[in-house]
């Protein structure tokens, strides 16, 4: 529900910044930038996460809903929460990611395969 809460975020700021670009691409003529879109949504995507979870332990989303990101060793870093995040460049990752988690963890603990790789875990505050 967090994810979804961010994506909906992330959405929104996205259109303003298109609603803002458009008009100059289309006075200056420059439409073979829209081909970079979907590179500037994986960097604003990962920017997003990455900052406000090294920050502040949490995004938009995951504060709405009490939850936060941990280190296991305690040092939640920029390196760990861009690894954690990887797999939301793109959603085909991500569904991989997921299901890749469910599959390897133990019963009472279902967490992202990258959050294993990053020592990661999400839990509410």
């Amino acid at each position: 529900m967090a994810l979804l809460i961010d994506a909906l975020l992330i959405t929104l700021f996205l259109w303003v910044i298109t609603a803002v670009v458009y008009p100059i691409i289309a006075w200056t003529n420059t439409f073979y930038i829209l081909n970079l879109w979907p590179i500037l949504l994986g960097i604003v995507i990962l920017a997003y996460f990455t900052i406000l979870e090294e920050r502040w332990a949490t995004t938009l989303g995951k504060g709405a809903l009490e939850l936060k990101v941990v280190a296991k060793d305690g040092n939640l870093n920029y390196n760990k929460a861009f690894l954690r995040n990887l797999s939301k460049f793109l959603w085909v990752p991500l569904v991989l990611d997921v299901i890749i988690g469910f599959l390897v963890s133990s019963r009472g603990n279902r967490q992202l395969y990258l959050d294993k790789l990053a020592g990661t875990d999400v839990i509410v505050k």
